[in-house]
């Protein structure tokens, strides 16, 4: 099994992707497994999975240095879990942090034009985009969740709501000085 597995990653680092499917078959039960146990998330799991595998593929060529494999996949998948664990906490701070300001700055009545604001940013959206948005900003799905209500794949999900978002940032970006006239206008 050693032997095969030194020629799998051989195979790999010159750039055959059959070999690396046959890794990736090898490893992933096992290493998504080892990152559920670490994330409790099961879409973070996949992420991480996805993106320790990805990165695997891009420093192929480097894969030769490797001594032992299985302990470089776990603790690169272990590193990778932990920074997107630290990452999700600090968001999740910023997040609450913004609440507790946002609700202590701002009366009802500018809250009310923000999100008027906000449902037109999200009306100019295409339909699938602004599903998407909606069923995760507001209905707070996840990415699984999400494509299997709309019937589209995972990474089409991503996609949409990245575009969704920045589409919404960019319309709140060009109306925020006819919010801040509101809001002025309110106060006085």
């Amino acid at each position: 099994m050693a032997f095969e597995e030194k020629e799998l990653i051989l195979q790999v680092s010159k750039g055959n992707e059959h070999a690396f499917s046959l890794l990736f078959r090898q490893y992933h039960l096992h290493l998504a497994t080892f990152v559920y146990k670490l994330t409790d998330s099961y879409e973070l799991t996949e992420e991480i999975v996805q993106d320790v595998f990805l990165k695997i593929w891009t420093n192929r060529t480097q894969l030769t240095a490797v001594k032992n494999f299985k302990a470089y996949l776990f603790t690169v998948s272990k590193n990778h879990s932990l920074n997107c664990l630290k990452q999700a906490v600090k968001e999740k701070a910023v997040r609450q942090h913004w609440k507790h300001e946002h609700s202590r700055l701002f009366s009802e009545d500018e809250l009310t034009n923000y999100h008027l604001l906000l449902d037109q940013a999200i009306d100019t959206l295409p339909p699938q985009q602004q599903r998407v948005y909606l069923l995760s900003k507001h209905e707070h799905l996840k990415y699984a969740e999400i494509a299997d209500r709309m019937g589209i794949s995972k990474e089409t999900v991503k996609s949409y709501l990245k575009l969704a978002t920045s589409t919404v940032i960019s319309y709140l970006k060009k109306h925020i000085y006819l919010l801040l006239f509101l809001l002025i206008k309110i106060k006085f």
